[in-house]
């Protein structure tokens, strides 16, 4: 692909398109797609716990498509619904056991495909990319006319 040519808008998107069929590869052996093993990433680093919408925030989905996601998990074993507490219309997400030992092994996968992905970057580029990608997200929600 000629990055001369095609402009950030494109590349993004090629990037975008490549490194979600590089996780689909690596976590469908697991019979889970990349967002079903962020949402249980995301829930172990929560402390195995997490509001089902503080999960659709994270995941900037409708909460049809995260209800979805969930209904999967949960067939699978790997997460609990729950009504909370505080509020009986919220929905609390909780990691099982079963959960927890699978995020283990997507995490090492997403940390392949990042090592990939970064192949051949100096340690400065490493630690300057994030950023420099959260800005133009900040950029993109900060002016959401353009979207």
């Amino acid at each position: 692909m000629d990055s001369k040519n095609n402009g950030l808008g494109p590349l993004l998107g090629h990037v975008a398109q490549l490194s979600k069929a590089c996780m689909d590869n690596r976590v469908s052996r697991w019979g889970v797609t990349p967002v079903q093993a962020h949402v249980l990433l995301y829930l172990h680093c929560r402390g195995g716990q997490a509001s089902q919408r503080e999960l659709t925030g994270l995941r900037r989905v409708k909460p049809s498509t995260m209800n979805g996601v969930l209904d999967r998990l949960e067939e699978k074993g790997f997460v609990r619904r729950s009504v909370s507490g505080s509020d009986a219309r919220s929905r609390l997400i909780t990691l099982t056991e079963k959960g927890a030992e699978q995020q283990a092994l997507f995490r090492k996968s997403f940390l392949e495909v990042e090592q990939v992905m970064l192949r051949g970057f100096t340690d400065e580029e490493r630690a300057l990319l994030p950023g420099l990608l959260e800005r133009v997200i900040q950029n993109l929600e900060e002016d959401q006319t353009l979207c």
